[in-house]
């Protein structure tokens, strides 16, 4: 049988979890509600202290952004004398991307600054941001980096799970006009919310998917060190704080991985991640009714979630059991009716089935679902989008606004 996607779903089983900023964005599922488990965590100063222990940046001479001049020059060249932003905006994509120009391609195992993703001409959604910002920033068009939520994937490194996540670029260029540039347009299509932020938080990040890097080579004190300077640069990074703790743990520093993990759920109640470390880190030392807590808040809050539901779909496809794939894909709908692709997987098991009437009604009401949120569903192939900013908006993380369709 056929996969429904190229995407693997994993059950996590006794791996640690991480979060790293890749091609996917986000630990966190819009619209769950936070993991329901009673919290005794207090602030532990010592412990703190311990993690907490830089008073600068450690790594001042690394500046992601940074570019050289002969990239300015060949962009100059390419770009010619065009003073408009939009066509500035528009031939800088083709600049990064056109294989008869830079080229750049995806990878998801580096994390890159701009002249590392330079020379190698591939890296991640973050490493492709860098170099992003920095020639937008230097064409004097505004250019900010975006953290957007989108649907979960879990991918094994040895025994690691990394959960990665989806950076993108915005900015504007007159008062009405916000642009959304993407490294990979070829995300599930899905509705997403977007935090914009600052270039300390992205820098928080970057050090962030290093110390992963780091974790997933077997060096742990390098990755102490490089989620250490995430840290410091932002210390409300649960992401951070939850892949520190998988590092202590490895070192066997039990005490700064069980606080560096209850942190990070303290920052972040829907941090199934840090919770589902907890449950482990606790059966692991022999706490089994705390670690039997844990769990149980996981199992509680997954009924509810339903990427879960959608995760443990393809699971059941990919392992040749129709009917449990059918009845998980129909759970997801029933906690989410306005998810298209849950529609398209439960079409798959009816074709497959041979129910070509159902398949053909289950399509029918993802493409009406595609078409009736055109603001939301963003095109495939599409990796610059043109806002109007004149829609009113949910909040200032929500990108549900209409899309002006470049001419």
């Amino acid at each position: 049988m056929k996969s429904l996607r190229t995407r693997r779903v994993l059950r996590r089983g006794a791996w640690t979890a991480l979060s790293l900023c890749s091609l996917f964005s986000l630990s966190l599922l819009a619209g769950c509600s936070a993991i329901d488990i009673e919290s005794d965590f207090a602030l532990n100063a010592r412990l703190q202290a311990r993690i907490l222990d830089q008073s600068e940046d450690r790594y001042v001479h690394i500046d992601p952004l940074f570019i050289d001049e002969a990239v300015k020059q060949r962009l100059d060249a390419y770009i010619g004398n065009s003073r408009d932003e939009r066509t500035r905006i528009e031939r800088l994509q083709s600049f990064m991307y056109d294989e008869e120009q830079l080229g750049i391609i995806y990878s998801g195992e580096k994390t890159h600054t701009a002249m590392e993703l330079l020379a190698s001409r591939s890296g991640n959604c973050l490493s492709a941001m860098h170099l992003y910002v920095a020639l937008a920033r230097y064409l004097g068009v505004e250019a900010r980096f975006q953290r957007v939520d989108v649907q979960p994937s879990w991918d094994k490194r040895g025994n690691l799970l990394v959960l990665s996540q989806h950076i993108n670029a915005t900015g504007r260029f007159d008062t009405t006009v916000r642009y959304v540039a993407d490294f990979t347009p070829e995300i599930a299509l899905q509705q997403l919310t977007s935090v914009v932020l600052t270039d300390v938080e992205a820098r928080s990040l970057y050090f962030n998917n290093l110390g992963v890097e780091a974790l997933i080579a077997g060096d742990y004190p390098g990755a102490v060190s490089y989620l250490k300077n995430s840290l410091f640069l932002n210390n409300e990074n649960s992401i951070a704080w939850n892949n520190i703790g998988a590092a202590y743990n490895r070192l066997g520093e039990g005490d700064l991985a069980e606080y560096s993990y209850r942190t990070s759920f303290e920052l972040d109640a829907n941090s199934s991640t840090a919770v589902g470390n907890l449950a482990k880190f606790y059966r692991a030392r022999g706490e089994l009714k705390r670690a039997a807590e844990f769990e149980l808040a996981i199992e509680r809050f997954n009924k509810k979630n339903p990427y879960y539901h959608f995760a443990q779909g393809y699971l059941a496809y990919d392992q040749g059991d129709l009917l449990a794939a059918q009845k998980s894909f129909e759970q997801a709908i029933e906690l989410k009716e306005e998810e298209p692709d849950f529609y398209l997987a439960l079409r798959q098991v009816y074709f497959d089935q041979g129910d070509l009437s159902k398949a053909s009604e289950l399509r029918r009401k993802a493409l009406a679902l595609v078409d009736s949120f055109a603001e939301i569903y963003r095109p495939s192939d599409e990796r610059l989008r043109l806002l109007d900013t004149n829609i009113p908006q949910r909040g200032e993380s929500d990108v549900r606004r209409r899309l002006i369709m470049p001419e």
